[in-house]
C-alpha cells in the first residue's frame, strides 16, 4: 500500500543550539525533544526522570471529594463494596488495582468484584450486576472503565438502595448518570489538567485521593502501577504527561528484577516468550494485552482478574494457562473471520471503491470483531465497522485512519442506533438489525463528504534525517532515554537518503519480508528488516540508491546483539 511520508516541521535552530549546550547531548536528540514539546533544561530533567512526586492533585478531578467522602463512610459504617469492571484490558486491570488495593483496609469479606458477562449483559453497568450488588448486600459500586453513559442504569441502581462511584474515562453523553460521583477528566465541567489517563488511570486517582484522605503511605499504592502500565499500553492512551510518569514507573516495576514480581503477569511474561527480555510498551501490547483481552472475548473475563490478583507461582501460572489456551481459540476466529472480511470486500465493487468500510454477518463471533476491524483497516485504509447479531440486535466495532474522528461520525446517526459510545479512533455501538443497510449509507454518506483523500493514504511521519554513520551504540542508547514509546510519544522514526543495499545483502525471508544490509557512499553497513516489504526486493537487486524511513532497535540472535533498523517504507526519488 502507497504511504504519505510527512516531515515533521523543524524546530528553530537556535533552540535546539542552545538545549544542545546545556544538556550536551546529539543535536537530533535535541531536535526530537523540542519536537515534543521539551524546549527547557526544566522540561527535559521532567521528560528524562519523570517523578512521581509531581502527580497532579486528585482532587483536581471534579466529584472526587465526593467520591472519596462516599468510600470513606463505606469503611466506617462496615459497608460492602463490589468493584465493577468492564472486560477489556483496561477494565480488568482497573478492577485489580482497586480491589487488591482497597481489599487491604476493607477485609476480603466486605469487598469482591464483578465482571459482566459480553454475551448475557453486553458493555458496561449492567441491571444483572445492579441486582447482584443488591441482592448480596453490597452498598456502593465502584464503576471502572464505564458508567459514564449509564444514566437509565444508574436510576435502576438508585431505586434499589445500591450508590455508584463511576470512574471513567470516555466521552460523557449530554446528561451524566445520577451517581454519587462521576469521575472522568473528560466531562467538560472538570479541570483536571489531563483529559487522556485511561480507565485504570482514574481508577487509579480515586485510591491516590483515598490513600491521602486516610494519611496511608503512598508506596504502598505505587506497587499497583504495574498494573496501570499494561492498561496505558492496552488502551493506547497518550503517554504524555501523567500517563507518561505511570508508564515509565510502571515499566521500572515490571523490569526490576530485585522487586517481587506480580505471579500473574509474570506468568503471561513466560507464556509470550519474553522471560529474557526487557519490558516496554510494545511487549505489553502485543504480549500482554491480547491473552488479558482473550479471556473477555471468548468467555469469562473474571478468569483475567483472578490471574492478575493471583498470590502464588502456582496459581498464577494454572490460570494464566486457561487464558493462553483461550487466545489461542481467539486467535482461530480472527484469522477465519478476517479472511472471510476481505474476501467480502474484495468481490463487491461499491465495497472496494467506498470511502468506509461497514460489514455485517450473522455468525460471527462478537468477541473479535474489534480485533477483524482493525486488520481491515490494515489492508484497506479507511474508517471502519464490523458488526454482528447479539441478542437481536446488530452489534459490533469501529476502528478509525490518522485524523478522522470515527466517535462524532457515529453520533450523527445515532437515529438509527440504540446505543455506542468510544474514541475518536475506536468506538462500540449496537442497533437494530432492519438499520444496518440504512446505517451502513449514511455512515458512507458523512465520511465520504468529510474525510480528505490524503486521510485515506496511511502516513509515516519522519521525525529527521539521518546519515548511516550517526547511527551510533551511544546514540541508540540516548533514544532508550526517551522511552517508554506510544502514543504521544512516538519511537522516533528516521529518514536516510540516497543509501544502497550491500552487495548481496537483499533476501526475502519469512512471509514476504525483505533482510538486507543498508549502505551509504559505500562506508558504514548497517543490517535492516522490512515487514511485509518483500515486493521492492526486485528493484532494490538493481542497485539503484533509494530513501527509507526506520525506527532504530537493538536486535539480539543466537546471544549476538547489534543495531538493525526496522524499515517502514522505500521510496525511490
Amino acid at each position: 500500500m502507497e504511504k504519505r511520508w510527512i516531515r515533521k516541521p523543524t524546530p528553530d535552530t537556535e533552540q535546539i543550539r542552545h538545549l544542545a549546550d546545556v544538556l550536551r547531548v546529539n543535536e537530533a536528540i535535541i531536535a526530537l525533544l523540542c519536537q515534543r514539546r521539551v524546549c527547557t533544561f526544566e522540561e527535559a530533567r521532567a521528560y528524562f526522570r519523570p517523578d512521581l512526586s509531581q502527580l497532579p492533585d486528585p482532587l483536581l478531578m471534579r466529584d472526587m471529594d465526593r467520591a472519596v467522602d462516599r468510600l470513606v463512610r463505606a469503611l466506617h459504617l462496615g459497608e460492602r463494596v463490589l468493584v465493577f469492571g468492564d472486560y477489556d484490558v483496561d477494565g480488568t486491570t482497573s478492577v485489580a488495582l482497586v480491589y487488591s488495593y482497597l481489599r487491604q483496609y476493607f477485609g476480603p469479606e466486605r469487598i469482591d468484584y464483578y465482571i459482566p458477562d459480553r454475551y448475557k449483559e453486553g458493555y458496561g453497568v449492567s441491571e444483572a450486576g445492579i441486582d447482584f450488588a443488591s441482592d448480596f448486600g453490597y452498598q456502593l459500586i465502584i464503576a471502572l472503565d464505564c458508567g459514564v453513559k449509564a444514566v437509565e442504569k444508574i436510576a435502576y441502581a438508585n431505586q434499589r438502595g445500591v450508590d455508584f462511584i463511576i470512574c471513567d474515562h470516555h466521552l460523557p453523553g449530554a446528561e451524566l448518570p445520577q451517581a454519587v460521583a462521576v469521575l472522568d477528566p473528560k466531562r467538560p465541567d472538570c479541570q483536571y489538567p489531563h483529559k487522556e489517563l485511561s480507565g485504570c488511570g482514574v481508577g487509579f486517582k480515586l485510591m491516590q485521593a483515598f490513600t491521602q484522605h486516610q494519611g496511608l503511605p503512598e508506596e504502598v499504592l505505587y506497587e499497583l502501577l504495574d498494573l496501570v502500565a499494561v492498561s496505558i499500553a492496552a488502551d493506547i492512551v497518550p503517554i504524555t504527561g501523567e500517563n507518561r510518569t505511570l508508564a515509565y514507573h510502571g515499566l521500572r516495576l515490571l523490569n526490576d528484577s530485585s522487586h517481587p514480581q506480580r505471579p500473574g503477569l509474570d506468568a503471561l511474561r513466560e507464556l509470550a516468550g519474553i522471560q529474557n527480555a526487557e519490558l516496554n510498551i510494545s511487549s505489553l501490547v502485543f504480549g500482554f494485552a491480547p491473552r488479558i483481552n482473550a479471556a473477555g472475548r471468548m468467555g469469562d473475563a473474571k478468569r483475567s482478574v483472578a490471574m492478575l490478583l493471583a498470590d502464588t507461582t502456582a496459581e498464577a501460572v494454572s490460570t494464566a494457562g486457561v487464558v493462553d489456551k483461550t487466545n489461542q481459540e481467539r486467535r482461530g476466529f480472527d484469522t477465519s473471520i478476517t479472511k472471510e472480511a476481505l474476501e467480502m470486500i474484495e468481490q463487491d465493487d461499491l465495497l472496494r471503491s467506498a470511502r468506509t468500510t461497514v460489514l455485517f454477518k450473522q455468525d460471527w463471533h462478537k468477541g473479535v470483531v474489534g480485533i477483524v476491524a482493525s486488520r481491515c483497516l490494515d489492508k484497506y485504509y479507511r474508517p471502519t465497522i464490523i458488526l454482528t447479531e447479539s441478542n437481536g440486535k446488530a452489534t459490533g466495532s469501529a476502528r478509525s485512519v490518522v485524523g478522522f474522528d470515527v466517535h462524532q461520525a457515529i453520533e450523527e446517526c445515532a437515529d438509527l442506533l440504540d446505543q455506542f459510545g468510544g474514541h475518536m479512533y475506536a468506538a462500540g455501538l449496537t442497533l437494530p438489525l432492519e438499520n444496518v443497510p440504512a446505517f451502513r449509507e449514511k455512515f458512507e454518506r458523512i465520511v465520504a463528504s468529510r474525510i480528505q483523500p490524503e486521510q485515506l493514504i496511511p502516513p509515516v511521519e519522519i521525525d529527521w534525517t539521518l546519515r548511516l554513520s550517526d547511527i551510533t551504540l551511544g546514540f541508540f542508547n540516548l533514544l532508550r532515554q526517551m522511552e517508554p514509546f506510544g502514543p504521544g510519544n512516538p519511537n522516533p522514526v528516521f529518514q536516510s537518503e540516497q543509501v544502497y543495499a550491500a552487495p548481496d545483502s537483499a533476501r526475502i525471508v519469512g512471509n514476504s519480508h525483505l533482510k538486507l544490509a543498508l549502505t551509504q557512499d559505500g562506508r558504514h553497513t548497517i543490517d535492516a528488516i522490512g515487514f511485509g516489504l518483500g515486493d521492492y526486493y526486485t528493484r532494490i537487486r538493481q542497485g539503484q540508491p533509494f530513501s527509507v524511513c526506520y525506527t532504530i532497535e537493538m536486535n539480539e540472535f543466537r546471544g549476538v546483539r547489534n543495531l538493525q533498523l526496522r524499515v517502514k517504507d522505500i521510496r525511490w526519488e
